[in-house]
């Protein structure tokens, strides 16, 4: 398998490369350069495949043949280690729990996944590479739990002051070890800026071996696609018109939704959940795609004004808008309506979801406004726990901590301050 930029003016590479790399020399993402899909016994016999069984045979033809079947399995069973359990709340909606990892998010499977790739591919170099990565969130707590003590890998995480929840600052500040986090005076949009520019600096790209674990990265971005298969497995025998909803931020995770599509999964449609960083709802709307600087919301995962991955699917769809419209639907809603359906949704079904999970919910309840034999599977992407302070003070309910929650409580941050691209540079070449 090769993978190409998609700005077109890199030469192709090897999945390797493109892992290493992060983003190709033009400041493209890389994509792969064919997807054949499975054969359709695949998806009627998945009933018999395990979640292992159904992952390797999704993720092979793009990192085949660099690693081996063997290493493949291995990589697949230690970054599934956990479930992902789907909770039906009526007939036409389910959520889709993706937060049973070692630091409830979904960026679990995508972080795990990656890290082990990399420390396949480095195993036997001594030259050591540096993971730098941006977060608006979650990514940042994944990848730091994913990537702890891997040999040869250092990461540098981004994260903007001030509009992370506490947990997820605890969570990506007090590992140590070989993580280090650099808090940021600004946004993520200012966060995913400094990384991008990072990789393009020649004058730290020749000191030094840079990739990121944002969902740019090929190896943090497709394993994605496992869950939507997990859950068509779990639900297909009692809907026959299943679409998801997914809370989209940078839009890896419906773009990962898509990349299962065409592999074959027979799924109709794809909502994407926004919250008021809307620059996809608008451009459904208008055709007009015009990225904004971010703002804060309580779904902070989503504050994202210019989501990378959105030109991968623009790719897959072939630029076309109108085939595009035709699969993907988008729907905007405030702080105010998301809290209000955090409500509904423990009122009505007695199930506490999260910020993120309740944008998502919102945008299952638009789409089967007009398509009533439709069953929508919502991502709950993160515990409630998580956005301990907006749940409970919406359902007037105490939640339990888990003990992947508990276990960061107590533990002392440290971050560094940075405020600009400069001293993200000064950091990096006198680290």
């Amino acid at each position: 398998m090769k993978f190409f930029s998609l700005n077109n003016q890199a030469p192709e590479t090897t999945f390797k490369d493109a892992v290493i790399k992060g983003l190709a020399p033009d400041k493209g993402l890389y994509f792969p350069d064919s997807i054949t899909p499975l054969p359709k016994e695949f998806f009627e016999n998945i009933d018999d495949l395990s979640h292992n069984e159904i992952a390797y045979q999704a993720i092979k033809q793009f990192v085949s043949p660099e690693i081996p079947e063997d290493d493949l399995k291995a990589i697949i069973e230690d970054t599934l280690s956990f479930d992902f359990p789907v909770v039906e709340l009526n007939k036409n909606i389910s959520f889709l729990e993706l937060f049973h990892g070692p630091t409830m998010a979904f960026k679990d499977v995508g972080a795990r996944f990656m890290a082990r790739c990399l420390g396949y591919f480095s195993k036997d170099s001594d030259e050591e590479v540096t993971v730098l990565v941006a977060t608006s969130g979650d990514t940042g707590g994944a990848v730091a739990n994913g990537f702890l003590g891997v040999k040869g890998v250092k990461v540098v995480i981004l994260y903007p002051s001030g509009k992370v929840s506490d947990i997820q600052e605890k969570q990506l500040t007090t590992l140590k070890k070989n993580i280090t986090a650099l808090e940021v005076n600004g946004t993520f949009d200012d966060c995913q800026d400094m990384v991008k520019k990072a990789f393009l600096d020649e004058n730290l790209t020749s000191k030094m071996k840079l990739t990121s674990a944002n969902s740019i990265n090929v190896a943090r971005w497709l394993p994605q696609l496992f869950y939507f298969m997990f859950a068509y497995k779990a639900l297909h025998k009692k809907y026959s018109n299943i679409v998801f909803s997914v809370p989209s931020g940078n839009f890896g995770n419906v773009c990962a939704g898509m990349m299962a599509q065409q592999l074959g999964l027979p799924v109709n449609h794809f909502i994407a959940s926004n919250n008021q960083n809307n620059v996809v709802t608008r451009y459904l709307e208008t055709k007009d795609y015009e990225p904004k600087p971010s703002v804060q919301t309580i779904s902070n995962a989503m504050d994202v004004g210019n989501p990378s991955n959105f030109v991968r699917i623009q790719n897959i769809y072939n630029n076309d808008f109108e085939q595009l419209k035709e699969n993907l639907s988008s729907f905007s809603y405030t702080d105010e309506e998301t809290k209000a359906a955090l409500k509904e949704i423990y009122n009505d079904f007695t199930y506490v979801a999260d910020p993120h999970g309740a944008v998502g919910y919102l945008g299952a309840k638009a789409y089967i406004e007009s398509h009533p034999d439709a069953h929508c599977v919502c991502l709950e992407t993160a515990h409630p726990t998580k956005f301990l302070d907006i749940v409970e003070d919406v359902i007037r309910e105490n939640v339990a901590l888990p003990p992947q929650i508990l276990k960061v409580m107590g533990k002392k941050k440290k971050a560094i301050a940075i405020d600009t691209y400069s001293d993200l540079k000064t950091y990096l070449l006198n680290r």
